[in-house]
């Protein structure tokens, strides 16, 4: 029996998200690490997971609605609108393939605006302001990821799940694997199913930042030398794009096979 063009994309997806995986599961430790390791001030991390747990709790509380101002909502829920009629309607691979395209585009422009604000904080040593602009350029990318496949961003179920994206987007190893199987745990079922808080979700999305960006970060408060470890909000930011569009991305295709759409 020949595959529908769903089952084709759910199985394209899956090769897809394995391929992340792989790629993120272990990382080599590079020389600038190994030579960093034992000069970071040992209460460096503690005050990274505290200013990107602030920066968070800033944002859901007083920014959202700043950054929406920065792009056209209505304009993403039209386009999401007109995409989703065309697949209703043509349900061609090529349909589908647009999906992901739109969310890629989003994707890509937030990585460059991330990698100037880094590189422009590292030159004149500006490691803690820095942590509240990345946060706000990651949230407002899945933000508009997340509408471009037609979610909302703005309840704490939402928030909730999007932080569960940015603490497996930027771990490896088990943690990763365990995440992603927790994530789509989710997807398959309900996000009313996670029943953890909106603290809690705060809380490990900062922790993994702070271990993930702790060496470069301790190099960016450092004026000029810093400008390399500004760099680093390009890794990361590029690296959290590319794993939120296959979160949103799957849980597309399920609400689809859920929908008995063909």
């Amino acid at each position: 029996m020949a595959k529908t063009v769903l089952q084709k994309e759910i199985e394209r997806h899956r090769r897809a998200e394995r391929r992340f995986l792989k790629k993120q599961f272990y990382k080599e430790p590079t020389k600038l690490d190994l030579f960093l390791a034992d000069k970071v001030p040992e209460k460096l991390e503690s005050t990274l997971n505290a200013a990107f747990a602030k920066a968070f709790h800033l944002i859901f509380s007083k920014g959202t609605w700043l950054i929406s101002k920065t792009y056209s909502e209505d304009k993403l829920v039209e386009e999401f609108e007109l995409a989703a009629e065309e697949l209703e309607i043509l349900g061609g691979s090529k349909q589908m393939r647009r999906f992901k395209r739109r969310a890629a585009v989003t994707g890509t422009a937030h990585t460059l605006v991330s990698a100037v604000a880094g590189l422009t904080m590292g030159i004149f040593g500006g490691m803690l302001p820095d942590i509240v602009l990345f946060n706000a350029l990651v949230l407002r990318n899945i933000y508009q990821i997340a509408m471009k496949y037609g979610y909302s961003y703005d309840t704490d179920e939402e928030r909730k799940f999007i932080l569960r994206i940015i603490a497996a987007a930027i771990s490896d190893g088990d943690e990763l694997i365990q995440a992603n199987k927790e994530i789509n745990h989710i997807i398959r079922t309900d996000l009313s199913n996670d029943t953890s808080s909106l603290d809690e979700r705060i809380n490990e999305a900062a922790m993994a930042l702070a271990k993930a960006l702790l060496l470069m970060k301790f190099l960016q408060n450092i004026p000029v030398i810093g400008v390399v470890g500004g760099a680093s909000d390009f890794i990361y930011m590029e690296r959290i794009s590319d794993y939120a569009v296959l979160k949103y991305q799957r849980r597309f295709l399920v609400d689809q096979l859920r929908d008995g759409r063909k």
